[in-house]
């Protein structure tokens, strides 16, 4: 770390990205632009390796960038419930909650296709055993 900051390899390496990914978010507006060093170096403050972390839990967690941006501009917001991380968590989860739905009945549709010995999706479908939804 300088004096000023942090440079874009050593933010980047402190939160475990890349430094394209540092470009990329800052034009996505996710990260504010930089300042520059005398000679020309990005130096970023050190509360942006907190930040950087916070974007990318939010994305495991299955939010989009454009979900991440909506909910770093609501915590800078406070006091509208509407859009902040509570609203958009149960959001957020009742989406998760019909993909996991959604994947419960591939998983079983698959194990009763294997149990059905189904090997050809052509013959399996003219089989009255065939356990795949061709509808």
């Amino acid at each position: 770390m300088t004096g000023s900051g942090l440079r874009s390899g050593q933010l980047a390496d402190a939160a475990g990205v890349n430094q394209q990914t540092l470009r990329y978010y800052e034009r996505r507006g996710l990260l504010d632009s930089p300042q520059r060093s005398p000679g020309g170096h990005r130096l970023y403050p050190p509360e942006t390796v907190t930040l950087l972390r916070v974007i990318k839990t939010a994305q495991r967690l299955g939010f989009t960038l454009k979900e991440v941006a909506d909910l770093l501009d609501a915590g800078r917001h406070r006091g509208r419930s509407d859009i902040g991380l509570q609203a958009r968590a149960r959001e957020k989860l009742i989406e998760v909650e019909q993909r996991l739905a959604d994947l419960t009945v591939i998983r079983d549709t698959l194990r009763d296709a294997i149990s059905a010995g189904c090997d050809d999706l052509v013959a399996c479908a003219d089989s009255a055993c065939c356990p795949l939804p061709l509808r």
